[in-house]
């Protein structure tokens, strides 16, 4: 069965955040080629979304409604919701993921 993938505001957000920091600290083009492989990696989500592991942060608190893949150091968490897989975080995997997830995900 194929899912399809919806990005959030925030995950759309953190992409362009992405690139713009990438295009401002290295150059437009190495921008263009991890957001490529980033977007790659959530579009992929599309025919196998359970494939992806738990956060840890998140199952250290029974939490298993959302999972992660990657594109190193980034880190794309999404939830799969029936037939859809909607992605809620794209970020650097060395950010205080704890936090950002609490706030984004859970609220607190």
């Amino acid at each position: 069965m194929t899912h399809e993938v919806f990005l959030t505001d925030d995950a759309l957000r953190d992409l362009e955040e992405i690139d713009d920091y990438i295009a401002a600290a290295d150059s437009p083009q190495k921008a263009e080629y991890v957001i490529g492989k980033i977007e790659e990696a959530f579009l992929s989500l599309s025919d196998m979304p359970a494939r992806g592991s738990y956060p840890g942060e998140l199952l250290k608190l029974g939490i298993k409604e959302y999972r992660e893949v990657f594109f190193k150091p980034y880190r794309i968490i999404y939830r799969v919701q029936t037939d859809k897989v909607y992605v809620y975080l794209i970020v650097d995997g060395r950010r205080d993921m704890q936090t950002l997830l609490s706030r984004r995900l859970l609220g607190v």
